[in-house]
């Protein structure tokens, strides 16, 4: 009875945590689908075709969520969007049919590996972890303890969450050299990220940063590259 009682504070985070993503799971959900289209565009029609013949699958059904940020998505549902600000880059020819194709590529890659359900759990985990360390720690340094457990969960998260953006990364190349695209779109997309998206003067330490440096995210690609001798 009293282990139970210690263990309710991390059973109640790690259900709450539950819930709340459940929660923002359904909202998300609900508003993709009241601001979203099936995207039906000529010029990416042969790009999506490549992809689909290379997954051996009829069509890769994508759509557009109509906010202006830039930025792709992988819901929960396995659903794969791209964001009006990002066809519109598209449609000034800013960015190519290809370079599009690479970031649908990513959040395939996103939803072939599980990403969305992983993260649920590794949400769950660590805020289970903050509750259970900011206990012990508040008891040895009672008014810094909960902020250094904060800052010990998200380290982690953000560590989780960039090794999921370099498996999505891998799959899109491993997709786009089957698809004869290859992944010169994926790299030269990286390369114009932080001005297509309004990159802050001032960014995050890497190490509390969602997703890996762009640079590092290149260089990853390039190393895959010649580990499978694709030229």
């Amino acid at each position: 009875m009293t282990l139970l009682l210690r263990l309710l504070p991390v059973l109640a985070a790690i259900a709450y945590a539950i819930v709340m993503w459940q929660f923002s799971a359904r909202n998300l959900a609900r508003q993709l689908n009241t601001k979203s289209h099936r995207l039906r565009d000529p010029g990416l029609d042969p790009v999506l075709s490549r992809m689909a013949a290379a997954l051996g699958l009829p069509e890769v059904p994508v759509h557009v969520y109509q906010v202006a940020p830039v930025n792709g998505l992988a819901a929960p549902d396995g659903r794969i969007f791209l964001t009006e600000g990002f066809m519109n880059l598209y449609r000034r020819g800013e960015v190519s049919a290809e370079e599009l194709a690479s970031v649908i590529a990513h959040e395939l890659g996103h939803v072939a590996h599980g990403h969305t359900r992983r993260r649920m759990i590794d949400f769950s985990g660590q805020n289970a972890l903050k509750v259970v360390l900011g206990s012990l720690l508040g008891r040895v340094i009672p008014i810094a303890g909960g902020w250094i457990a904060h800052m010990i969960a998200t380290t982690l998260a953000a560590r989780m969450s960039q090794r999921d953006e370099y498996e999505a990364d891998e799959y899109a190349s491993a997709l786009l050299i089957k698809a004869g695209i290859g992944t010169g779109p994926q790299i030269s997309l990286f390369q114009k990220l932080d001005r297509l998206t309004g990159g802050t003067a001032l960014p995050a330490p890497a190490w509390l940063t969602s997703h890996p440096a762009t640079d590092a995210r290149i260089r990853a690609i390039e190393a895959s590259c010649k580990r499978w001798n694709v030229a």
